[in-house]
């Protein structure tokens, strides 16, 4: 006796919730989608985009290690090539291939 009315509320509640969702999308639908993050450009300017040049020059050595070419002196290169290996040491679990890269840059920068 119960079962009836128990589906009949269920049936309700999907219409009317499918009515509210159907205007909502009417009124606010170009704006929902406007607000979905695109393929590809999440994060898209976060990291440089392509690899390591055959060798390496003074630019391509101040991205790797996070620094500007101008204004360069010892102590911002020691810190930096520090904080960037104790993040990227191979007996921590980094790369030994990055940490190669990251030590040819410090000498790249450091014979200046």
């Amino acid at each position: 006796m119960s079962t009836p009315l128990f589906i009949g509320i269920g049936i309700a509640s999907a219409a009317y919730g499918t009515r509210i969702a159907l205007r909502t999308w009417e009124l606010h639908g170009a704006k929902i989608i406007a607000a979905i993050p695109r393929p590809g450009t999440i994060g898209s300017g976060s990291y440089y985009k392509g690899g390591f040049e055959a060798k390496m020059d003074k630019r391509e050595a101040a991205l790797v290690l996070g620094l500007k070419e101008s204004g360069l002196n010892s102590s911002k290169l020691k810190e930096a090539h520090r904080r960037i290996m104790l993040l990227n040491h191979p007996d921590r679990g980094g790369s030994p291939y990055l940490a190669s890269k990251i030590n040819e840059a410090k000498e790249m920068l450091d014979k200046k």
